[in-house]
């Protein structure tokens, strides 16, 4: 038995990995090949192209019109000389739908992984889903609902971060590594863009000096240069660390986190958060225009209420941002009541292994 995966960045490979590997486990003589990175080739993935190569396919993908046709030319060939029962697609809904749309034209059955966000816009693509995707494998949980409603065959199979944060061993001796002086620390997840962390480090040029007693630990990110933390770093009271986002969350007070994935992991580890994000002025025009959701983290959005605070676009200011987070800090009621409705937020996303519970439904699933 033959499956082909396609994972287009590095979160994608990190989940398709997992899967890969739940699926091996149940079936060791499953045959996988696909595209994706180190991740799904470290469990037993034969990789044809690294996800790094499709980069591109963001703000310069007009000018690269091109090389996305070789791209999905090869593709194509690669699939069809492997022969593979069904395509295994994990997010990256922009390629993912199209080669879904042409698989279904060779009658080659897809499972869709981690499902395409149309709850929040774009919602035209649920008619490709629904005409193109045999399986829509969605990892929160108010997505098995809405896709269903489209006509779409939809399984909630838990979310991979409980998974993921449930088998975290924490470094014991991280907390050790900084300095000792301060009485609250204080996470930052600035995002992996530097734009993001510029953002961020503009406002912790006024906001680190009305903390005197707090420390402020940057969850830096090696894909970017070091030179994009290096404000962070001439303050007394900020230090960056890279790649150790989990073990900074294990020992966080409290965070700052732009909206994003970490939102729901700072909740998962039980840490009070007060959630920003801030664009362009046109971005955020056309976004608004756009996105049809209350809320922009995905704590709120599960929740279906405000649980965290976000300070979106103009209200991301210092002042704002110092409100918040003193509250989060020195306020023992507003603590608390963030930190129930986290435990009530885990009851909602269950503990399922989603791995497990995907690689379940490929694997029973008979197409031929």
């Amino acid at each position: 038995m033959k499956y082909f995966l396609i994972a287009g960045e590095k979160s994608g490979d990190l989940h398709a990995g997992n899967l890969s590997v739940a699926i091996k486990k149940k079936k060791p003589q499953v045959q996988l090949m696909g595209w994706g990175g180190a991740e799904m080739e470290q469990a037993g993935v034969e990789i044809r192209q690294n996800y790094k190569d499709l980069a591109f396919m963001g703000l310069d993908f007009l000018s690269s019109i091109g090389k996305l046709r070789k791209l999905f030319k090869a593709c194509k060939e690669q699939i069809l000389e492997f022969q593979p029962v069904a395509l295994i697609l994990v997010d990256y809904s922009g390629f993912n739908l199209r080669i879904a749309r042409w698989a279904k034209k060779k009658g080659i059955p897809v499972f869709y992984y981690i499902a395409p966000k149309t709850w929040a816009w774009n919602s035209l693509r649920n008619k490709s889903i629904r005409k193109n995707v045999n399986w829509l494998l969605a990892i929160l949980p108010f997505e098995e609902d809405y896709f269903s409603s489209k006509g779409i065959k939809t399984s909630y199979v838990g979310n991979p971060l409980v998974e993921r944060i449930n088998d975290f061993k924490p470094d014991q001796s991280f907390k050790d590594s900084l300095p000792q002086e301060f009485s609250h620390v204080v996470a930052l997840l600035p995002g992996s863009r530097a734009k993001e962390v510029q953002r961020m480090a503009d406002q912790m040029k006024v906001l680190a000096k009305k903390f005197d007693d707090v420390l402020f630990v940057i969850a830096g990110v090696s894909d970017l240069e070091k030179s994009q933390y290096g404000y962070f770093g001439c303050l007394r009271n900020c230090e960056v660390v890279y790649d150790k986002t989990y073990d900074l969350l294990a020992i966080a007070d409290a965070a700052v986190v732009t909206s994003g994935t970490a939102t729901l992991e700072t909740a998962l580890f039980d840490v009070p958060q007060v959630v920003v994000y801030k664009t362009s002025g046109l971005t955020y025009f056309l976004a608004k225009n756009l996105i049809r959701v209350k809320f922009i983290s995905l704590v709120n959005l599960i929740m279906d209420k405000e649980v965290v605070n976000e300070l979106i676009q103009e209200e991301f200011t210092t002042t704002n941002l110092y409100t918040a987070l003193h509250g989060l800090i020195e306020d023992t009621k507003i603590k608390e009541k963030q930190l129930v409705s986290y435990q009530k937020l885990k009851v909602i996303l269950g503990d399922k292994k989603a791995s497990n519970e995907a690689a379940k439904i490929i694997l029973n699933e008979q197409f031929i």
